[in-house]
């Protein structure tokens, strides 16, 4: 099969792409799924080779019985595709699994690069990063110097190597590494990280990377960008329930100490002392690893190489496009970053409707137009708030006031909607159609609907059976039924 063949294959082969739900006015349709910046949804083809696993489950460390020897091969064959995937040499590098996202890695990261150089005082964190790859760092590094981004207000986003350069300048040998995003989780925008890798070695400081919103849109070579660290989450990357994956310089990784210790990490225990295994990365997995998983992320990205990552990234382009243009051409809705013509960006792109909170936004399209998007701060509330400030001054309302109170919390953030493989240019263009819908019953919708918690809208007078929606109870009886 073609690779264009295939990426046309693999489009329709997502669990609960068209999972379908009630509206409003009384019709089941099938949903629209525009939150793949938070998670995606299932690769089908992934999720059989992990049904099929689990015909043969066995745990891992061990290849004295079949199911075993399954189990570990299977495995090892998972971290390979990781460093497949990402284009890491593997006598270079080497990858292991933690947590359920990468936050895990990014604690891991910044706690020991911190405590190995604490002469090297300084660590530079882009203002738009998400809270897992800024607060690590904040807690262990001596100070957090954040990079600010391009432009200003609504445009504000996308990193300026130059400033990157300024402040290489400025610290110097005192920087101890560069944390930035590939890909911005609030605007899509992608980092610069070939240059800003120079930049970081040229002072001897490391660069780490969150690829977390870049894997799955695409292409990623650490070889070529001589990256230090990089980090991501399977769930990012059509495999839910799959661990964060870690690849890192495997002489970085063997002068760390084991931050956990447990099974499978050590070759012997006596009750005097224990040795820890030399191998990777069997020393970083220590207890039963999530071998599930694992194995649901390696089939998902061994399907990835073989449609290819640069088919996947030009027809991204072409929606990213598209749906820019449509919805700058709306006058009642603000669109926040960097234009894509101004900075590459991926499939994220968030708005707000004039006269509407983000929940509000949110709400009506899911109840009245089965489209599921984001809204909030998305975990970078620091860059939200900045791209915000003018609306919200113009609101008389201060951006970064502590403790708001929830009728400002509704208006500090913004609606988000991000494509994932399985989407196509009608998803987009029905978003663009429901937005204008809502604008044109804007009274009928602030009349219907009322706020609840912090950002937060219901309906009035419309409230899904949860039968509609999903109960784990009533799934469970059934399955005891037969």
């Amino acid at each position: 099969m073609s690779d264009s063949n295939l990426l046309k294959s693999i489009q329709h082969s997502f669990i609960g792409r068209d999972t379908q739900y009630p509206t409003v006015d009384g019709n089941i349709s099938p949903r629209r799924y525009l939150d793949s910046a938070a998670s995606t949804l299932m690769m089908e083809p992934a999720f059989e080779v992990t049904r099929e696993f689990l015909e043969h489950y066995a745990s891992t460390h061990s290849k004295l019985h079949y199911a075993a020897k399954g189990a570990s091969e299977a495995f090892d064959w998972a971290h390979k595709r990781v460093l497949d995937f990402v284009d890491a040499d593997e006598n270079i590098y080497s990858s292991y699994f933690a947590g359920s996202g990468a936050t895990a890695g990014f604690n891991r990261i910044a706690t020991e690069f911190s405590a190995q150089r604490p002469d090297r005082d300084i660590v530079l964190v882009s203002e738009m990063e998400h809270h897992s790859n800024d607060l690590p760092h904040r807690a262990h590094a001596g100070e957090v110097v954040h990079i600010p981004a391009m432009g200003e207000g609504a445009a504000y986003g996308g990193i300026d190597v130059a400033v990157v350069q300024a402040l290489i300048g400025k610290y110097g040998e005192r920087i101890n590494y560069i944390a930035v995003t590939g890909a911005s989780n609030v605007t899509g925008a992608i980092t610069p990280i070939h240059e800003i890798a120079q930049l970081a070695h040229s002072v001897g400081a490391y660069i780490v990377v969150d690829a977390s919103q870049m894997i799955a849109h695409a292409p990623v070579s650490m070889n070529d960008a001589d990256l230090d660290v990089l980090i991501f989450s399977g769930h990012k990357i059509y495999a839910p329930g799959s661990p964060g994956a870690i690849i890192a310089k495997t002489s970085l990784l063997n002068s760390m100490s084991p931050s956990e210790l447990g099974g499978g990490m050590v070759t012997d225990v006596y009750l005097e002392r224990y040795m820890t295994a030399g191998l990777l990365p069997d020393r970083e997995e220590a207890g039963t690893p999530n071998i599930v998983g694992g194995i649901t992320l390696g089939a998902v990205l061994d399907v990835l190489m073989r449609v290819g990552m640069n088919n996947i990234r030009k027809k991204e382009i072409g929606m990213i496009d598209m749906l820019w243009e449509q919805l700058s051409a709306i006058d009642e809705v603000n669109l926040y970053g960097p234009a894509p013509g101004d900075v590459p960006r991926t499939g994220t792109m968030t708005f707000n409707i004039k006269g509407f909170d983000h929940g509000l936004t949110a709400a009506a399209l899911n109840d009245y137009h089965n489209i599921q998007v984001r809204n909030g701060c998305f975990c970078a509330h620091p860059y939200v708030r900045e791209m915000l400030k003018r609306e919200l001054w113009d609101m008389d309302l201060d951006p970064n006031a502590l403790n708001a109170e929830a009728d400002i919390e509704r208006k500090r953030g913004m609606a988000r909607a991000s494509i994932g493989l399985h989407n196509s240019q009608e998803d987009l263009l029905a978003l663009v159609e429901a937005i204008k819908d809502l604008i044109a019953r804007k009274d009928e919708i602030h009349e219907l609907y009322e706020p609840f918690g912090s950002n937060g809208y219901r309906h009035r007078e419309y409230a899904p059976d949860e039968a509609a929606i999903f109960d784990p109870l009533i799934t469970l009886e059934k399955a005891l039924k037969g």
